[in-house]
């Protein structure tokens, strides 16, 4: 029997190719972005820049893959998965070169922002891909390429964590080694899997998208956005690049970028003659706790961590990305018991206790709270697009990157900024406790889109406690406002995710099971069901 698919059109070894080749695709993005993680001090010293300009280095291999996931959405059924993914090739291959061999800070920028603009063009392709080749599976395979992600994390990671990173202006290693290399030569590690990738993707065969297989008219694709998914697309990518091209934050940021969502969602709307899919734009609002429950809390993670593990907090993450990495590739034994809505849930009830664990508990507890927050983290993302990809097919690629895209944007312009006034709101009231005269000295106003609230400026209020002999009490107090943020967190986010996973859940039960919308194929197969229409039977939940 023939092993070519009616679907795909491509033979499994073909499928299999094509697959594996996306998975380092993704795993590049993944060792690249660990790499700028773990070098930005490096980055400091050498070319005698500061934090925000360090940051602002690192956030141009960021903010672009948002707009160009969006973009390609558009763009790569008519210019094909081949052309494009080579797109993302030179563009990862170029930043990699331009990091390694940086004379300035701006060069270093533009190495940056090459590697986010091809991380955005690879998930714009290989998630489509995916989801066109294995139609009967979606969930499961995205699932097992997801993976890519933390076990770039883990390899590119534990290199550098293994070999350490030899400070710029010293050569002493900074990292958790007995012996440091260069930051210019661990960022070459970054081409082996781009080299790699790229090899594999030379001859394989592309699948036709499942959209155009089915002959779905293009304008159809747009339909399933509508206004409602432009609206809140458009309003974050506004806001983004308001910043980004100003370099400022006016208070009223959050009511212009929604003015012109609507304007640009009402475009779209009338063009497409399309209100926008109920359920994707839900999906789309959702996106924004999960993206922040996954992404945003890291940083306080391995704080909270550096109690148990001392110096070598840095293997958290990289724990916490080999756990990631084990669980997606057994994705497919929960999802073929379960199905996406009730995993999200599952996610969000581990998520949930984890962080309220190491919101509380102290020494090796710690560690076993952060397994469970591992855990909980794991089947967000990929789940999410399994859900999108397997009820909108008719969205093709663009339903699918538009909702990762909106995640992507949502955790630097909502998600981070109010983990930080949770902190910030916290530190206030807990060194208020240990001297009201150091809350005094240091209280700073603070806004967090037109909201104010007290919050505290933590360097002068540590140079006020050393000077008062008190910086063993506002060590405490600093760890205390950590855990305090994570339990705000665990209670606004996870705990909003179980609830609305839960409704979409008692929605498919009432409409009789969960089941994936599955297109005409080429050769008329298959039954169209429309997503939003009449009741589809499947399985109890």
């Amino acid at each position: 029997m023939s092993d070519v698919t009616c679907k795909s059109g491509l033979s499994e070894s073909e499928k299999s190719t094509v697959f594996w080749a996306s998975f380092l695709a993704l795993m590049a993005c993944a060792v690249g972005f660990t790499f700028r993680v773990m070098t930005m001090g490096n980055w400091m010293t050498e070319f005698g820049i500061d934090g925000q300009e360090a940051g602002g280095i690192f956030g141009a291999s960021l903010w672009p893959i948002a707009i160009t996931m969006i973009l390609f959405s558009f763009l790569v059924d008519k210019i094909g998965y081949k052309v494009s993914i080579y797109g993302a090739f030179i563009l990862q291959a170029i930043s990699v070169v331009m990091c390694a061999t940086a004379g300035d800070a701006n060069a270093l920028w533009w190495g940056c922002f090459c590697a986010g603009l091809g991380h955005g063009i690879v998930e714009a392709v290989i998630n489509p891909v995916c989801s066109s080749m294995y139609t009967n599976d979606k969930s499961t395979k995205l699932n097992i390429l997801h993976a890519a992600w933390p076990a770039g994390m883990v390899i590119g990671g534990g290199i550098m964590l293994i070999l350490g990173v030899a400070d710029s202006a010293t050569g002493m290693p900074v990292a958790e080694a007995a012996s440091g290399v260069a930051w210019r030569a661990h960022s070459w590690w970054m081409m082996a899997p781009v080299v790699i990738y790229g090899f594999m993707f030379l001859k394989s065969k592309f699948p036709v998208d499942e959209r155009v297989r089915a002959k779905v008219p293009y304008l159809e694709m747009l339909k399933e956005v509508g206004f409602l998914g432009a609206f809140i697309a458009s309003t974050l990518l506004f806001y983004e690049i308001y910043r980004l091209v100003t370099k400022t934050e006016p208070t009223n940021l959050l009511w212009m970028s929604l003015g012109f969502g609507v304007v640009i969602g009402a475009i779209f709307g009338a063009i497409t003659k399309g209100f926008g899919k109920p359920l994707f734009f839900v999906l789309c609002l959702i996106m924004i706790p999960l993206a922040t429950t996954e992404l945003g809390t890291d940083a306080w993670i391995k704080q909270l961590m550096t109690p148990v593990m001392g110096v070598y907090a840095g293997w958290a993450l990289v724990l916490s990305a080999f756990i990631m990495m084990f669980l997606r590739f057994f994705a497919g034994t929960l999802l073929h018991r379960f199905n996406p809505p009730i995993v999200l849930m599952i996610s969000s009830v581990f998520s949930m206790l984890g962080l309220l664990m190491l919101s509380a508990v102290s020494g090796g507890m710690v560690l076993a709270a952060f397994v469970l927050y591992a855990i909980g983290q794991t089947f967000y993302w990929p789940t999410v697009l399994g859900l999108v990809s397997e009820r909108f097919p008719k969205g093709g690629a663009l339903t699918l990157n538009t909702v990762s895209a909106i995640g992507l944007l949502s955790v630097g312009i909502i998600g981070t900024p109010i983990m930080g006034a949770f902190y910030d709101s916290n530190l206030a009231k807990e060194v208020k406790i240990v001297s009201p005269a150091i809350h005094q000295t240091a209280q700073k106003d603070k806004t967090f889109f037109s909201a104010t609230y007290t919050g505290i400026d933590q360097s002068a209020a540590a140079a006020a406690a050393s000077t008062a002999g008190l910086d063993k009490e506002f060590g405490v107090a600093v760890d205390k406002a950590g855990r305090g943020a994570l339990k705000t967190t665990a209670l606004a986010f996870p705990l909003v995710m179980l609830i609305c996973f839960g409704l979409i859940a008692m929605w498919f039960k009432s409409q009789g099971g969960y089941k994936p919308v599955v297109l005409d194929d080429e050769d008329g197969d298959n039954k169209h069901n429309d997503p939003e229409g009449e009741p589809i039977p499947g399985v109890e939940l």
